[in-house]
């Protein structure tokens, strides 16, 4: 079945990739399927966070490599991750078990990424003969250091969870699926709370500068739009006040 798509009255949206007796594997169909919940949300100011997930014992077991040749779009799995790290939107991928080949870029095109004890990851390419794309290259120098990088996709090994936190590919490792249910909450609900203009413009300008393409004017641009936005009228009142604020986004 192709990902599943909810957002809940919180505006915190879920995509759960749905095929779990082949490990949640990308078929095409399901790339196509997620570029369109991806343009969707692209265009939607309502949702606050997105939660990636996949159903089963494994996150998602890559792209499948029956479907690697001759395919009419070759860019396609590059395409669709680079829409998902490209969401105005904040992005956190619920890691309920190992992340294997595409699906690691994937995950990394996440603005936060919580594992679970037990799982795993590994990068294949090197074991296929495949070079792999060039932003995904970007992805895991930019995000995880050169030295992180060069092991994860040379050596082709599979790496625990422990390892994957202490090299900054996790960013928080919990103790089973109820305490990964929790702190997965518990960040979507901080971001859900949070003024979604100032939200949107820090992470597009943070990704920027963090890519070295940023525009100073733009981001002066943004900082400007929400200097004069009723969302921060409304968090100095609501500071003042001693009151949760009540964000409308503009």
């Amino acid at each position: 079945m192709t990902p599943t798509f909810s957002i809940a009255d919180d505006g915190v949206a879920t995509l759960c990739l749905n095929r779990p007796r082949h490990l949640n594997r990308l078929h095409r169909e399901d790339l196509l399927a997620l570029l369109g919940h991806f343009e969707r949300l692209a265009a939607d100011p309502a949702p606050r966070a997105l939660v990636l997930t996949g159903s089963g014992r494994v996150f998602c077991a890559g792209f499948n490599l029956d479907e690697l040749e001759g395919a009419s779009d070759p860019r396609l799995f590059e395409r669709t991750v680079d829409a998902l790290e490209a969401l105005p939107l904040p992005t956190i991928a619920r890691l309920n078990g190992s992340v294997y080949g595409g699906a690691t870029d994937l995950a990394l095109a996440c603005d936060w990424r919580i594992g679970v004890a037990g799982m795993e990851l590994r990068m294949p390419a090197a074991r296929l003969g495949l070079h792999y794309y060039p932003n995904g290259l970007r992805r895991y120098v930019s995000r995880l250091g050169l030295g992180a990088a060069k092991r994860l996709f040379l050596l082709a090994e599979s790496v625990g969870a422990d390892e994957l936190l202490r090299i900054g590919y996790l960013d928080t490792l919990v103790a089973d699926a109820a305490a990964l249910d929790a702190e997965v909450a518990r960040l979507a609900a901080l971001l859900a709370a949070n003024a979604p203009l100032a939200v949107r413009g820090m992470k597009a300008s943070l990704d920027e500068i963090a890519r070295g393409e940023f525009d100073p004017a733009l981001l002066r641009t943004r900082e400007a739009e929400c200097a004069a936005s009723a969302d921060l009228r409304e968090g100095v009142a609501a500071f003042a006040e001693r009151r949760a604020p009540r964000f409308a986004g503009r």
